[in-house]
């Protein structure tokens, strides 16, 4: 079931959107050469204590931390480590949800660490603007499908792949609702899916990769990397839609 979402619900939904973004923001300035995934972590689980809100992945189907991270060839889930040390021309991926007065909100960004390959920077570009590609999608009478297309069809001629294994979804109450919103076309899909009304919410969440869209799942059970080693990215905003059409409720203000 779609549970749209009334006036009071998404002023709360706006908040708990700023606040993911306040955090995004924060972790981008402090990820640079030398900084370990276990510290920008602590940084993001401080700002939770002193902010008075809960980070939406710590504790979710027992994850262990407050922020999800993906260095390189990682696509989502990474767990941070003070192992993972971020170095010159590494990308990373950083996802990060709060809940905040009984509503989630969750968004993620993938950051260059100096200077980057230059196929790299084509990556980042390419996912962040097939975001906002799907997102100009948002309309009501429009369908589910329409979002999927119009991310696969910029990415795939851009010379990427997207990623199969791991879609958005419906957020409100539940960090995870209904409807599922595929980065991608079903190969048997039947119509065009659900038909978008004013009062939905959803995490639209393209996953890129540089190679083969084929993922595996490392020993910890959790990190999603590219089956070649190739590279990934991933960008995500919560965005309602409403009669005026899409509001980014995550969007970053600089």
């Amino acid at each position: 079931m779609i549970r749209l979402k009334n006036r009071e619900e998404l002023k709360r939904m706006r908040a708990a959107g700023r606040v993911v973004s306040e955090v995004l923001m924060r972790l981008e300035e402090e990820a640079k050469e030398g900084v370990t995934t276990w510290e920008l972590n602590e940084i993001a689980e401080r700002m939770c204590a002193s902010g008075g809100f809960k980070a939406a992945f710590k504790g979710y189907a027992n994850y262990p931390a407050s922020v999800c991270f993906a260095l390189n060839e990682e696509i989502v889930h990474g767990i941070p480590s003070k192992k993972k040390v971020l170095r010159e021309g590494d990308i990373v991926g950083i996802d990060f949800g709060v809940l905040l007065d009984g509503y989630y909100a969750d968004s993620a960004i993938t950051v260059a660490i100096g200077k980057i390959r230059p196929v790299a920077e084509k990556l980042l570009r390419v996912t962040r603007n097939s975001l906002y590609r799907g997102i100009e999608v948002v309309r009501n009478s429009n369908r589910v499908m329409d979002i999927s297309k119009e991310i696969q069809t910029y990415v795939e001629n851009e010379g990427f792949s997207i990623v199969r294994d791991f879609v958005g979804h419906g957020i409100g109450k539940e960090l995870h609702e209904e409807p599922q919103i595929p980065n991608f076309i079903p190969p048997n899909g039947k119509g065009r899916g659900v038909t978008l009304c004013s009062g939905m919410v959803m995490a639209i969440e393209p996953m890129v990769n540089e190679g083969s869209e084929r993922t595996k799942i490392l020993e910890d059970g959790w990190t999603a990397v590219t089956y070649d080693g190739k590279l990934s990215a991933h960008f995500e905003h919560t965005v309602a839609l409403t009669d005026n059409g899409p509001e980014i409720l995550t969007e970053r203000i600089h």
